[in-house]
């Protein structure tokens, strides 16, 4: 293809080439979505400047809208439009209510026969040239008109238009603070239509130097800062694989010297998050894989303070409003820098096996003893064959859970191991003592912990079961600077043998939601 004929031409000769690409990428769906408009609120914009890339420029500007505010890019998906991607995801939302410009660029279907931005050519991808300039005039343009804040310059899109989203940081780390893409891929996974296939499914696998050096290619000699970058993936994406979610982390981690490995895993809205540190501690990526989803933006629709979207062909109502959580990385919500992830976060803890464990008693509480049959079958709770008592005991370092974080709540999650009898015959219950801290002297398990004091006793139950996972009720006794212990014991001792063993490490946790 001859990358230089006027550019009303330049993508004739692959028009079956580009069609099938272009259907594959955001499939035939959004055809048949048509959102309403929003003639009274969305303007559209000329004479940006050059615009090379021969786009549109729309933009949402909420009435009275002052001077020094942040501003918001939002690229579309294929066959989508400024209308269509401006409430539907839920951006004019906290346009709104946090107070920013939005500015939505619009692909032609002059330039690309699906008005998909051209992601894949390299005319279009490069600083000062093409799309990629169209854009960033629209920018300037923003920043003049409303004297929005340069140094709160943001940008988001789906498919397609994430993958301009990573251009657009690339050859314009100077002007974007940081980007969100959602379903897209790496800076450069491809220059030519045949290569967007291969980007798309099954993925390209470079080394991280590899990505990092194509993003540094997109200005050289640029100093930084760089763009942080919020990454978000369906799980079971088949048309933008998981995969390239790997691959841009690979990417920016690599641009800010992180290295691979999340410093934090937690999750927010029940779907795995991960946040990446630079060697300062600061956090450069983050990651939102979402259990379950297809190819689409996240939305929750709704009127709660989280929620926002209109679910639509990929605008997918998964309970978690993808935009809400992008804003709060950006720090818009409330003015403020929170930390990735924004409004409630959850951490799912392992419990550190080496200090669980489990002490016998007499019914009394006389003579106790560390358990010894931990390594073999876990740790017991309730009355033996040799008729003694057990308590078991969990540890969790919960110091992922930040200083001065208020704890909204938090469970324990067991695993049966083997059993006899029913600890919960006659109305018995399974009740949890939490320590913030370490019962006994350690928090290696002893003798000492069968009787040590809590920082809150009876805080919760553990319903009956003979297999599988138990969940316990909330609480919200945490540590937050440590190590929390949690004590499992029958408030009652049975008359009879009637115990079970349950696993530790991995297959034990302690869910904690904070703010």
């Amino acid at each position: 293809m001859d990358p230089h004929p006027p550019r009303a031409q330049k993508r004739l000769p692959a028009v079956a080439v580009l069609l099938a690409l272009l259907t594959a990428l955001l499939g035939t769906g959004w055809t048949a979505f048509a959102p309403a408009a929003r003639a009274a609120s969305l303007t559209e914009v000329t004479g940006f400047g050059t615009n090379p890339g021969n786009l549109r420029m729309f933009r949402y500007v909420p009435d009275g809208l002052p001077a020094g505010r942040p501003l918001v890019v939002a690229l579309h998906g294929c066959t989508q439009s400024a209308a269509a991607f401006d409430t539907e995801t839920g951006w004019t939302t906290w346009a709104d209510r946090w107070g920013f410009a939005l500015l939505l660029p619009q692909q032609q279907s002059g330039n690309n026969l699906n008005s998909c931005f051209n992601w894949f050519e390299s005319a279009d991808i490069r600083r000062g040239s093409g799309e990629a300039l169209s854009v960033k005039q629209m920018t300037d343009r923003m920043k003049t008109d409303l004297g929005s804040d340069p140094s709160r310059v943001y940008a988001t899109g789906l498919s397609a238009g994430a993958a301009m989203t990573n251009v657009m940081l690339a050859a314009y780390p100077d002007v974007f603070a940081s980007g969100a893409p959602v379903a897209g891929l790496p800076y450069a996974c491809a220059t030519s239509v045949v290569a967007a296939y291969g980007c798309m499914s099954p993925g390209t696998d470079l080394s991280p130097a590899a990505w990092g050096d194509k993003v540094r290619a997109a200005y050289p000699g640029y100093a930084g800062p760089w763009p942080t970058v919020s990454v978000w993936q369906g799980a079971r994406d088949t048309t933008v694989v998981p995969a390239n979610m790997t691959e841009t982390v690979e990417q920016w981690t690599r641009v800010h010297g992180a290295d691979t490995a999340p410093d934090t895993t937690d999750t927010v809205a029940g779907h795995p998050h991960a946040v990446y540190r630079d060697s300062a501690g600061r956090p450069v990526v983050e990651t939102h894989s979402i259990t379950g989803m297809g190819h689409g933006q996240p939305v929750d629709p709704g009127t709660g303070a989280e929620q926002c979207g209109v679910a639509g062909a990929y605008i997918l109502d998964v309970d978690l409003c993808a935009a809400y959580r992008i804003g709060q990385f950006w720090g818009l919500g409330d003015g403020g820098t929170p930390p990735p992830g924004g409004g409630t976060k959850t951490a799912v803890l392992p419990s550190r096996a080496a200090d669980d464990g489990y002490v016998k008693a007499s019914a009394t509480g006389g003579a106790p003893a560390a358990g010894t049959l931990e390594g073999t079958y876990g740790v017991a709770v309730g009355r033996g064959a040799d008729g003694l008592h057990n308590r078991a005991l969990f540890s969790f370092d919960t110091s992922p859970v930040p200083d001065g974080a208020t704890v909204k709540r938090a469970f324990l999650t067991v695993t049966y191991g083997s059993g006899s009898g029913d600890p919960w015959a006659s109305g018995n219950r399974m009740v949890l003592d939490v320590r913030s801290g370490c019962f006994g002297a350690g928090c290696e398990t002893a003798a000492d912990d069968w009787s040590a004091a809590a920082s809150a006793s009876g805080v919760a139950e553990i319903g009956r079961f003979t297999s599988g996972t138990q969940t316990s009720a909330d609480f919200t006794a945490v540590d937050v600077t440590g190590t929390t212990q949690v004590r499992l014991r029958l408030a009652s001792a049975p008359a009879t043998t009637a115990y079970v063993f349950l696993k530790s490490g991995t297959s034990a946790t302690l869910t904690v939601e904070w703010e």
